[in-house]
């Protein structure tokens, strides 16, 4: 939670090319103008970007419905409105479009970088704007050509998130060597800003930059333990902590040390619209939707609703796995009958593999693969695991399998091997996006959290499959399937299925 609902992402010194930094930027003061003026510099260079393909959609949508003629809007005889041209309709477009995504700040520095805020006031500007369009030109009794409207809003919204996906591409390089984001000065116990660190730094696109720290008993010259970050003195030294180390923003991540009192004291120090103060609690993992702040007599309440699916999400996540798995199946089905054949010829044993997996509240199911690793591998489990130390951890891998096949190893590096899960999504045990199916031995060994990935139906891909795959370590995976399990949403698998297709077409060293 913010004072100005997100941390501030500013830059700390000029342009430069990423691979040439030789210090991070996290580390050198900043002068306050500087970083305040790079704001408006971004914004101004989004506006240009912007106006620059607004012209290009609307013009060139004219240009292919019309042609290079002078057409005119359609008006009726009734109408009070004398004839326009649609070369000067489409300028009013562009401006009007303009316009409506300066009016709900899709080019402010707190929703850039990070997040779907940005995109969703696209589409929501762009949508509201065509909106009104129809409903004037019913009233004012002009006929805009249908087929004009019908290209030239997919075009812009299309090309406008394109356009703002690459800007973030371009900001995320610099935030990754420090540049271009808030200076971050911890306040609060040791415990909690090293917590909130490690959460900071798990994210460097968002744009937070830690540099310092003031802790309850904090001398200057010592580290917050099991972090790098500098103890820069006590929470009684903020004011000063923040001349001395350049920070912009002030997060609190503990009050027990901080009176309320001592709290505003801190906001009224800081140069308004420069520095910037900000409460984070403790809770991680969890997602906006679910988080609502209730002003009650003064008091900032946070609201943390409990997760929980509606009737609606069930129906409709379920059309969508027998839908998907379905149009999947043809689709893929000569490629299905490739992979078979190539199993079949290159090695002994069956074609499909069926194991027996954890599903939906515990229940188990037969999971298919096709198979990738010789006969009698099952047996072969325990002792390789026990070779490795491996055994008592709960992610059953084996690094260099000796028992997967040379067919068995391509197919598993493209995820082959899963296609036949999508009679399992077909039938119901499995869903196409949930958190990864897991033997019965390796969730008997789950925690009680651990435990609540049981609460959805478990995917042929996941969270956890696009942020690293075999790469990932037990805790991380589980902290991914939990983030998933308690803020599911339709666009949450969307974003993971376009991942996947990433993942797939560029595994990297992570599939195995």
């Amino acid at each position: 939670m913010t004072s100005n609902s997100q941390l501030d992402a500013t830059p700390t010194s000029q342009p430069g090319s990423p691979s040439g930094e030789t210090v991070p930027a996290a580390n050198r003061p900043a002068h306050a103008g500087a970083r305040a003026s790079w704001r408006r510099l971004y914004a101004r260079r989004l506006w240009a970007s912007d106006l620059f393909i607004l012209v290009w959609a609307v013009y060139g949508t004219q240009l292919l419905w019309f042609g290079f003629g002078n057409a005119q809007v359609a008006i009726r005889e009734d109408s009070r409105l004398s004839e326009v041209s649609y070369w000067a309709f489409s300028a009013g477009l562009v401006i009007a479009w303009m316009w409506a995504l300066t009016l709900v700040d899709s080019r402010d520095h707190r929703v850039i970088g990070s997040g779907n805020a940005e995109y969703v006031r696209i589409a929501r500007a762009s949508l509201g704007l065509f909106g009104a369009i129809a409903i004037l030109a019913f009233l004012l009794r002009v006929d805009v050509a249908r087929g004009y409207l019908l290209i030239a809003l997919p075009l812009g919204i299309t090309m406008l998130l394109a356009e703002r996906w690459l800007w973030r591409q371009w900001l995320i390089a610099y935030r990754a060597v420090g540049e271009y984001s808030a200076r971050v000065l911890l306040v609060g116990s040791e415990e909690s800003v090293a917590q909130i660190a490690r959460e900071l730094r798990r994210a460097p696109s968002a744009g937070y930059a830690v540099v310092a720290a003031c802790i309850p008993a904090g001398v200057a010259g010592q580290v917050v333990a099991g972090t790098t970050i500098p103890v820069v003195g006590n929470v009684d030294a903020v004011e000063s902590a923040l001349a001395a180390t350049g920070a912009d923003t002030v997060a609190i991540t503990s009050t027990d040390d901080l009176p309320p009192a001592r709290v505003k004291r801190i906001s009224w120090a800081m140069e308004p619209g420069v520095q910037h103060l900000v409460l984070a609690p403790n809770i991680v993992d969890i997602a906006g939707p679910r988080i609502h702040t209730r002003p009650v007599s003064g008091l900032p309440l946070i609201h943390v609703e409990t997760p929980r699916f509606t009737v609606g999400q069930r129906v409709g996540k379920r059309a969508f796995d027998i839908s998907s798995s379905l149009g999947l199946l043809v689709v893929l089905s000569p490629l299905l009958l490739a992979v078979a054949i190539a199993v079949r010829t290159t090695s002994p044993g069956p074609i499909l593999f069926a194991h027996e997996r954890i599903g939906l509240r515990g229940r188990p199911f037969r999971m298919l693969k096709f198979r990738s690793m010789r006969q009698g591998a099952d047996a072969e489990l325990a002792t390789l695991l026990a070779a490795q130390g491996t055994s008592d951890t709960p992610l059953f891998k084996v690094a260099d399998d000796p028992r997967i096949t040379r067919v068995g190893r391509f197919i598993r590096r493209y995820s082959l091997d899963e296609l036949p899960q999508l009679f399992n999504v077909l039938g119901g045990s499995m869903s196409i996006v949930g958190p990864r199916p897991q033997i019965s031995a390796e969730v008997s060994l789950y925690t009680d959290a651990a435990r609540r990935r049981l609460l959805a139906k478990p995917g042929m891909t996941g969270l956890w499959q696009v942020s690293g795959r075999s790469a990932l370590d037990w805790d991380d995976a589980v902290r991914l399937d939990l983030y998933y399990v308690e803020n599911w949403s339709f666009l949450s698998d969307m974003a993971i299925l376009l991942k996947t297709v990433k993942a797939v077409m560029v595994p990297g060293d992570s599939a195995r």
